[in-house]
């Protein structure tokens, strides 16, 4: 892949310097660089990769993920599996840039494996995997029955809100790793993305219930979640019969009081989309505080973060380049509330994931977009690997970047 098909660097601007009269008027000529990136060029380059990666997992009648430790394929879980909803989250968004028949199918193909998962109340992420793959193929073919389907999800998630609380909880506490540390009532900064399903679905139904969980729960996550700084805690673990929190921590960050980046991310997604469904003030000044938190991180390189901003060995940390993807794409969403207030972060984030550095040769990477992004460390799970929901977010930025700036 050669980067100078990628980037649009050069404009020339003609400053026009004139006297009292026309017979003295100075023309002078001044080329600037930008980082404006070629976005039609990208997704070509995505479209390729991906098409190649459909092709193998429909050949296995599976959903990509990631990449194991050893370098092999690494399908979603078939029972359940929170990043399932991305992949063909990620062919509907190459059906709207492209208006080929064939991703509508895909995708059609991809979301139908995982249907039935709309039913499960065990698991919070009902929102990535409805919201993200369902929810885009009713928003581009109006197909209702794609619209039943996010109804039923939402009913399902609605379940684990406590409203003593006022949050949906996130992990079960009776199994697993989840059962070892304590908890009774965990919510994690990440469920903030789950929120816009239920926005949706009170849409669709008329119902208040589902948008009245969402602020409810957006509006504990505000109390509870944030430092002084306006970085996240991780995880918050409540009284189920009190409400009171009993304690904050990390699951995934490399410290209880360290800001684990993706989570950054996740919080500053959320708000930014609250703010989309509710118009109050207090989500868009918290997205706003998020948002210059992460700009302000030393601990990056040209907007690729490492996967924790205080990892003890920065740099000699792995960069997550899922959590630039998200940021990119929620900052993108800011841009519409503030006058195009993050556009030079945006493009910079995008400039350096169109590199050879984060962008993988077609053939390569089994076939995912992009390289170097981080799972979890403490778990010693999918590290500096591709995943799918780096290459969901990265559409998605692609796609809100040439609509608001190439039109």
């Amino acid at each position: 892949m050669n980067i100078k098909n990628y980037l649009s660097i050069a404009v020339v601007i003609v400053l026009m310097n004139s006297c009292a009269t026309k017979t003295n008027t100075v023309t002078k000529t001044e080329v600037i660089k930008t980082n404006a990136i070629n976005v039609d060029a990208v997704l070509a380059h995505a479209e390729k990769q991906l098409a190649l990666q459909t092709a193998i997992a429909e050949s296995q009648n599976k959903i990509p993920r990631t990449v194991t430790a050893d370098g092999e394929m690494h399908w979603a879980h078939e029972n359940f599996d929170w990043t399932e909803g991305f992949f063909p989250g990620s062919q509907w968004f190459l059906y709207k840039a492209t208006n080929n028949e064939a991703w509508k199918t895909r995708a059609e193909k991809s979301q139908a494996l995982f249907e039935e998962h709309k039913y499960k109340t065990t698991n919070h992420d009902l929102g990535f995997v409805f919201n993200n793959s369902f929810g885009h193929g009713y928003e581009l073919t109006g197909n209702d029955d794609f619209k039943a389907v996010m109804i039923e999800a939402a009913k399902s998630l609605s379940t684990r809100f406590n409203p003593t609380v006022g949050c949906i909880q996130s992990w079960d506490v009776d199994r697993g790793w989840q059962a070892e540390r304590g908890w009774k009532y965990p919510v994690i900064i990440d469920n903030m993305m789950n929120l816009e399903l239920l926005f949706k679905v009170s849409e669709f139904t008329g119902d208040p219930k589902y948008k009245e969980i969402a602020i409810a729960h957006a509006n504990t996550t505000l109390k509870n979640h944030f430092r002084a700084d306006n970085s996240s805690y991780h995880v918050v673990d409540y009284d189920p019969e009190t409400g009171d929190v009993r304690f904050k921590h990390t699951a995934q960050g490399t410290a209880h009081e360290s800001a684990w980046t993706r989570g950054q991310a996740w919080g500053l997604y959320g708000y930014a989309l609250c703010y989309r469904y509710t118009k109050d003030p207090a989500y868009l000044d918290m997205a706003k505080k998020i948002a210059s938190y992460i700009i302000n991180q030393k601990n990056q390189k040209n907007g690729i973060p490492y996967w924790d901003y205080d990892a003890e060995n920065i740099p000699n940390e792995p960069y997550d380049v899922s959590a630039a993807c998200v940021t990119a794409s929620a900052l993108l969403e800011l841009n519409t509330y503030t006058n195009d207030a993050y556009k030079a972060d945006v493009e910079r984030i995008l400039t350096s994931l169109a590199t050879d550095e984060f962008t993988a040769e077609i053939g390569t990477n089994h076939n995912f977009i992009l390289k170097h992004s981080v799972g979890s460390i403490p778990h010693n799970a999918e590290i500096d690997v591709p995943l799918n929901y780096a290459d969901y977010y990265y559409l998605e930025a692609l796609l809100r970047y040439k609509e608001q700036y190439e039109k």
